[in-house]
């Protein structure tokens, strides 16, 4: 699996998955800025990958500072609301900044170059600490499937979105592994088509049988009985389960409810934001226009014409039939489950 994240002499070197599957290249972080534009641009995307890169992006900018010990407080403030305001739903960067946050907080009365290891060294165990969590995530998973399982899937929960092996394609590479599965469904993931270019890249090159289709080809699959599950990533779970993804995951929850497909929602649990009390909280990003109007510098439409475009939607906790974590299966009545396995029970 190649590298989405690689920190080399004091830079941060991240994966340009902008320009995937055409081009292999990486985008040189020399500081906070570079960071918080490789994460606002989706140079690095997915929720867990852009936990790890903005925790690496504020031990960085720690390193970094040349001002006076006594605004090191404040400089570390905004720093912290600089890379959160990169982008709103996935709540694995709020988490891993809150994480980094504490880490300079208990280390405030040293020395600053020994708070900055401190908190590099921080990021790199949130580093490794995924690629486990995900493996976990994928073994939990591949014990819901059947043999032969043909799986479907919509934007990339895999290892370009993570730090390695995937959350939903975690779950895809496990069955693989245990030669339960027979295919993955591919949705193309319109606008930005991380499925069409990341997904079926990334299980190509590692030989699991892969379809492309578009986004509103889903239902028809599955009325022909060629899909026996449906997996996805989240960017924020609920306190009762309701998940934002990637925008189409709720068309094909629906889809998958009336063709009585089960619907997984794999992720690990810096996902899930007990905070919140339904989806209907969770900040929902909207993007840029042009994002609709073209696709990789070729217009689409009439110039000009209004857009709706939101990165995400929300999946009502209804129609999931289990979350996917790497702690376990949780099963509803989620409020309860959730609590218990996040570990904010009786607060």
């Amino acid at each position: 699996m190649i590298d989405t994240i690689v920190y080399e002499g004091n830079d941060l070197l991240v994966l340009d998955q902008n320009q995937l599957p055409d081009n292999i290249a990486y985008q040189h972080c020399t500081g906070l800025e570079d960071v918080a534009e490789a994460i606002r641009t989706l140079q690095v995307r997915g929720a867990p990958l852009i936990g790890v890169c903005a925790a690496y992006g504020m031990a960085m900018a720690v390193d970094r500072y040349r001002g006076p010990e006594e605004g090191l407080d404040e400089y570390v403030k905004q720093v912290k609301k600089r890379l959160a305001s990169t982008r709103p739903t996935a709540v694995n960067l709020f988490w891993a900044l809150d994480k980094m946050e504490q880490v300079f907080i208990s280390n405030r009365d040293k020395e600053p170059d020994y708070i900055a290891r401190e908190m590099l060294k921080a990021a790199r165990a949130m580093h490794e600490q995924d690629v486990a969590v995900n493996r976990s995530i994928g073994e939990w998973g591949q014990e819901l499937l059947p043999p032969g399982a043909r799986i479907m899937t919509i934007c990339n929960a895999g290892a370009l979105a993570t730090c390695g092996y995937g959350t939903a394609l975690g779950v895809v590479r496990s069955a693989c592994r245990h030669g339960k599965l027979d295919m993955v469904w591919a949705c193309e993931t319109r606008p930005v088509l991380q499925g069409a270019r990341l997904t079926v890249w990334e299980l190509m090159q590692d030989n699991i049988p892969v379809t492309l289709i578009t986004d509103n080809m889903a239902g028809y699959a599955m009325s022909l009985g060629r899909v026996d599950a449906v997996i996805v990533g989240a960017d924020r779970i609920a306190a009762n389960g309701d998940t934002a993804n990637k925008i189409g995951t709720y068309s094909l929850a629906v889809l998958a409810d009336y063709h009585a497909i089960p619907f997984y929602v794999a992720a690990p649990l810096s996902s899930i934001d007990i905070k919140l009390g339904s989806g209907g909280q969770i900040p929902i990003e909207q993007r840029h226009d042009d994002e609709i109007r073209y696709i990789r510098g070729t217009r689409l439409s009439v110039p000009h014409v209004p857009v709706f475009n939101p990165a995400f939607d929300v999946t009502p906790h209804h129609l999931i039939k289990a979350i996917i974590t790497e702690k376990g299966i949780i099963n509803p009545p989620y409020h309860e489950s959730l609590l218990a396995l996040s570990g904010e029970e009786g607060r």
